[in-house]
């Protein structure tokens, strides 16, 4: 008995979505466990750290002869979901897990979460082409790529599936892509969860009623948010094009960076800002004594790793950036430490990737419901503070965030200046 017309569609979302999310379970399952083999191995023998220029040469080397189709990471991913002509190589998944993995073995300040989005973006794109799906459905496709990388790696599904759908399109989420998502999202953390990873605990904090002067304290903290994430945007952007510019080769890019990096690491006399730096994350919860520069110092060695060309994403070390100057902002504006770490490391990361919405509901996965409003309003509050800028340019937005009309077409973060200029040129 065939199914009724209605419920094609949703059979075959099912079936694509879960093995979208199948595939991204066990890419994240095996990127997390050689991350974490890596980062023990390094913390072990810290003189690995000394060794980052070399690594930075080799995988220069490498993406220089067979890296150039993904060097666009993530913007390619977003490229690919609205320019159907744009095809996501399958050797990205492979070589963006050894490069950062790499990355990480010998000390570069990334995160995780690019890493996972690209491999499922790819591997979502493998499966679109090989069931020969319509240009619509593999654009669903690479939205459910997108969502089961980024739910499988973190542990949350539910944010990883508004995330698929939020980060593509500022300001606007299509819902056409919500069931393979969702259904990805949930599939990749069964997957990833049932091959025996377990992803990192944050402290809950507890309740904290909403108040007239409370509101006036998250409205201070939403524009230190803002500042220090516009800072790093326009840093990494800027220094990437510096780089470019002074050093065009990448190898030699990738080695002066290593080279910077270590020095730093010398300068400063501690590890605790190279790779991920989740204990410091933790400690920003709970340690009124964590150095008042640590969200600064981290936010540096990330914008020195990811400008000359080191492999990784971004979320953690913003959440470390986050989560630390939450830190400081609730010592000097009194409010309970746990609670400003929190609304820090989502804010940070929601203002930066302009997806207030879905760091809103990973924070509730990941620290609980009672950081909800405080998490929202600031996330929200920072983002539009931000204006229009991020950390991918290739986010389209169709009406800028303090309104107005729509702009003519879906414009990339990239174009926005120029587009701007042409809309009110023609309205003169």
């Amino acid at each position: 008995m065939r199914p009724p017309p209605s419920a094609r569609p949703f059979l075959q979302w099912l079936f694509l979505g879960g093995l979208v999310g199948v595939v991204s379970g066990i890419a994240s399952a095996l990127f997390l466990y050689l991350l974490d083999r890596a980062t023990r191995l390094r913390e072990h023998h810290t003189l690995l750290v000394y060794t980052l220029p070399l690594a930075g040469l080799v995988l220069g080397l490498i993406y220089d002869r067979w890296g150039k189709p993904i060097r666009g990471g993530n913007n390619l991913v977003i490229d690919s979901v609205h320019e159907g002509d744009t095809r996501i190589p399958l050797r990205m998944a492979p070589m963006v897990l050894v490069g950062t993995v790499l990355t990480h073995l010998f000390g570069g300040s990334v995160g995780r979460e690019g890493t996972a989005v690209q491999m499922g973006s790819s591997l979502a794109d493998a499966v679109a082409h090989r069931f020969r799906v319509d240009a619509a459905t593999r654009r669903e496709l690479l939205s459910a790529g997108i969502a089961g990388g980024f739910g499988s790696v973190f542990g949350t599904p539910i944010a990883g599936t508004v995330f698929g759908l939020e980060v593509v399109v500022i300001g606007r989420m299509g819902y056409e892509a919500l069931l393979p998502s969702l259904v990805a999202a949930v599939v990749g953390d069964l997957v990833t969860r049932g091959l025996g990873i377990a992803h990192t605990a944050y402290p809950a904090p507890a309740p904290l009623p909403l108040t007239v002067p409370l509101l006036g304290k998250w409205l201070v903290f939403a524009v230190a948010v803002a500042l220090v994430a516009t800072t790093f945007v326009e840093l990494v952007h800027w220094m990437k094009k510096g780089w470019e510019r002074y050093v065009p080769t990448l190898p030699l890019r990738m080695t002066a960076g290593g080279l910077l990096l270590v020095g730093l690491w010398w300068l400063v006399g501690t590890d605790m800002y190279l790779g991920l730096g989740v204990p410091t994350i933790l400690r920003a919860f709970t340690d009124p004594e964590l150095p008042s520069a640590a969200f600064a110092l981290k936010l540096l060695f990330t914008v020195l790793t990811l400008s000359a060309g080191f492999l990784g994403g971004e979320v953690t070390p913003l959440f470390f950036i986050g989560a630390a100057l939450g830190n400081v902002l609730a010592r000097l504006l009194g409010l309970p430490l746990d609670m400003g770490a929190a609304v820090g490391l989502a804010a940070m990361f929601a203002a930066a990737a302009n997806t207030p919405l879905a760091l809103s509901i990973m924070a509730v996965e990941l620290l609980g419901s009672a950081v909800l409003p405080h998490v929202a309003i600031v996330s929200t509050l920072a983002y539009l503070l931000t204006g229009h800028r991020g950390i991918y340019p290739s986010q389209r937005i169709a009406r800028l965030k303090h309104g107005g009309p729509l702009l003519g077409r879906l414009v990339p973060l990239r174009e926005l200046p120029q587009e701007t200029r042409n809309e009110e040129d023609a309205r003169e």
